[in-house]
């Protein structure tokens, strides 16, 4: 669809909604980043991949990754508490070897590839570079991350610890990852903001998603044109 369309559909499903709606919409897709995504890598536990995305949701990181090689992660709506709703989530599972294909498409796209490990310790989370794109990458709590992953990871984190336990929960590991990085990011990025076309993109997902109705209202749009 092309983006003068896009406008026009956009400008058309507003009229379905609130003023407050909208001016909601824009104060959070003005805040929104691309420049960090979040990848999880075999996590099973519906109730841990869903905290993981409302962390997402929360802390304005849209783009999230689901690398499903041994299942098909489901969200736990008691959990997410629709935050997926908001977030553009893309599921790497069609592929021999569906890691390395999601790894080499975040490349394509610019991205650091960093594996969270408490075993390969290049730097602590609060040292981490930020003025590059990078993707986070985090694994199951027994094993960790693959050894794909650490084979192709351009650098490694931890996030210290100082008690007997060897690794946090996924969800809780993300979190502190996701707060720290982000506020480093606001702090010191002057580009880590949507670029217009994710902003126009992702508005016109949104608007699909908060209107009733809204596959059948756009049927009918897009036939009164022609």
């Amino acid at each position: 669809m092309k983006n003068s369309e896009k406008i026009e559909l956009i400008n058309y499903l507003s009229s379905f909604i609130s003023d407050k709606r909208k001016a909601r919409f824009n104060e959070i897709i003005s805040n929104r980043t691309s420049h960090l995504r979040i990848v999880l890598e075999n996590v099973y536990q519906a109730h841990n991949a869903s905290a993981v995305l409302r962390s997402c949701e929360s802390f304005g990181i849209q783009y999230v990754h689901f690398i499903e090689n041994k299942n098909h992660l489901k969200i736990s709506k008691d959990v997410d508490l629709g935050s997926s709703n908001w977030l553009t989530i893309k599921r790497h599972n069609n592929s021999d070897n569906n890691t390395i294909e999601a790894i080499n498409h975040l490349k394509t796209l610019g991205y650091r590839i960093v594996a969270t490990s408490p075993h390969k310790k290049d730097c602590t989370i609060d040292k981490l570079p930020v003025e590059k794109k990078l993707a986070l990458v985090f694994g199951t709590e027994l094993d960790g991350v693959s050894q794909d992953i650490l084979d192709m990871a351009d650098e490694f984190v931890e996030v210290p610890m100082f008690g007997f336990t060897e690794s946090f929960n996924v969800s809780v590991c993300a979190g502190i990852c996701m707060y720290e990085l982000t506020k480093r990011m606001r702090n010191a990025q002057t580009n880590y903001l949507l670029t217009d076309q994710e902003k126009l993109d992702i508005y016109f997902e949104w608007m699909k998603t908060t209107v009733d109705k809204s596959k059948s209202l756009i049927e009918n749009f897009l036939k009164n044109k022609l």
